[in-house]
């Protein structure tokens, strides 16, 4: 029986895992991702992490049919690598991970994607509904999507298309998002600038507040759990659900999909308070079709499953088309 490798690199934390040719799990690893001294840290993690999912499962390494590979960008998919990460430190510039990878394991069925686009090749995989057209939606630290259009995951020429966070949805750009550019979704509506937003709104108009705003503890799970009591931080959720529901709008209208499913830790921690007012809105947003939104059913798992699902599937997610 096959087995196949699937992993996440995140900014904070690496998950290798080993599966059967059935998609189920035989054994995961998890490690911290190296803050430097330079991308080849990473990379050493990453295949370190692999070995070890892999002394789980009693194999070796190259006993691994494929690989898949879900990660942060930007990057470089003609060359396999991560190019100069955002979300670490400045020294990590480049991070090699598909030959590396093709050498450890001793084949080159090694497929690396975005993360949001291993979360909509899991999607794909392991759900009970999975259309040939639809959408992972994350809403984390950062916004972005994994997009299929008839069958076929959207990757882009360089790995990445999907950068949904990045669609300006505020003309008058009240917000800078972290790339520089002003009304971008992402400045609104992730777990890192929920607060900022908030905090911005407060100074335009200093009203009486629970919201913790002056503290450097103040955090987006404030905002969700003083909405309802505080008449400041409810109308921070309502301009912030306003923006949400304009985002998965202009989804709809570009990539026509089916089903959205919505992860990342936002939305997994605020299920209602994010989802149901996207549901709300749409109907006045949207001129065709309004998808079924939905909450991911498998948390934190959804990148390392799609994967493990692109091992299986050559990248495709498509169950039908297991190697």
């Amino acid at each position: 029986m096959g087995a196949y490798a699937g992993v996440d690199l995140g900014a904070t934390h690496i998950r290798a895992v080993i599966g059967d040719e059935t998609g189920s799990i035989v054994s995961s690893h998890k490690t911290e991702t190296p803050r430097g001294p330079a991308g080849i840290a990473v990379t050493e993690a990453v295949l370190d992490a692999i070995r070890q999912a892999c002394d789980a499962a009693d194999i070796a390494p190259t006993d691994v049919v494929a690989a898949g590979i879900g990660s942060f960008g930007p990057m470089d998919l003609a060359e396999g690598v991560v190019e100069n990460p955002a979300n670490l430190p400045d020294t990590i510039d480049r991070i090699p991970l598909t030959g590396p990878v093709e050498n450890l394991i001793g084949s080159e069925r090694v497929s690396l994607h975005n993360d949001a686009n291993a979360g909509v090749i899991g999607e794909r995989f392991y759900s009970d509904r999975s259309p040939d057209d639809m959408v992972y939606l994350t809403i984390s630290s950062g916004v972005g999507a994994g997009v299929a259009v008839d069958g076929n995951i959207l990757s882009g020429w360089d790995g990445n298309a999907g950068e949904v966070g990045h669609l300006t949805i505020d003309p008058h750009g009240f917000m800078t998002c972290g790339c520089g550019h002003d009304g971008h979704w992402e400045a609104y509506c992730s777990g890192e600038n929920i607060p900022r937003y908030a905090t911005q709104l407060h100074r335009e108009d200093p009203v009486e507040t629970a919201l913790p705003i002056e503290t450097e503890e103040f955090s987006a799970a404030d905002i969700f759990e003083y909405a309802g009591e505080d008449e400041f931080a409810s109308h921070v959720l309502d301009q912030i659900s306003h923006w949400n529901a304009i985002g998965v709008a202009n989804i709809v209208h570009a990539y026509a999909p089916l089903v959205v499913y919505v992860g990342g830790a936002v939305a997994l921690n605020n299920p209602e308070q994010v989802l149901q007012p996207i549901r709300d809105r749409l109907d006045d947003m949207v001129m065709s079709n309004i998808p079924d939104i939905q909450l991911t059913q498998f948390g934190d798992d959804v990148v390392v499953r799609g994967a493990l699902a692109s091992a299986l599937t050559g990248g495709t997610g498509d169950p039908s088309q297991r190697i």
